[in-house]
């Protein structure tokens, strides 16, 4: 398989005043099982960049594998585990709506094609 970066995008919108909170699960929680499974944390992203006590933020996360091989890998190992589902159920009173994506790098996306 053709060797690129593949970047997984969580994209979070929080419950209003629970930004704080979920980014703080996200890191102790969350982030140690998502290594294990191979990814690389690249940013945690606030927006806006303040702690809002009565408003929802979007937290935007960014993790990184080093090739569709590697993601591929991850998602074997992730979708079958059952306590994914149970920590985001957990969390479910400071999330208000989440995406995830998978996204590469313009330059690589031509040689990630060719498999």
């Amino acid at each position: 398989m053709a060797g690129g970066e593949v970047f997984v995008v969580d994209r979070i919108v929080t419950r209003p005043g629970c930004a704080r909170r979920f980014v703080d699960a996200y890191l102790s929680e969350y982030a140690p099982g998502a290594h294990e499974r191979g990814m690389t944390l690249r940013d945690v992203l606030v927006s806006p960049p303040i702690w809002f006590e009565d408003q929802s933020n979007v937290v935007t996360a960014t993790w990184a594998l080093p090739s569709p091989q590697a993601w591929w890998e991850m998602t074997w190992q992730g979708r079958p585990d059952p306590g994914l589902g149970q920590w985001w159920d957990g969390i479910a009173e400071l999330v208000a709506e989440r995406t995830r994506s998978v996204a590469a790098s313009a330059a690589d996306v031509d040689r990630l094609c060719d498999v």
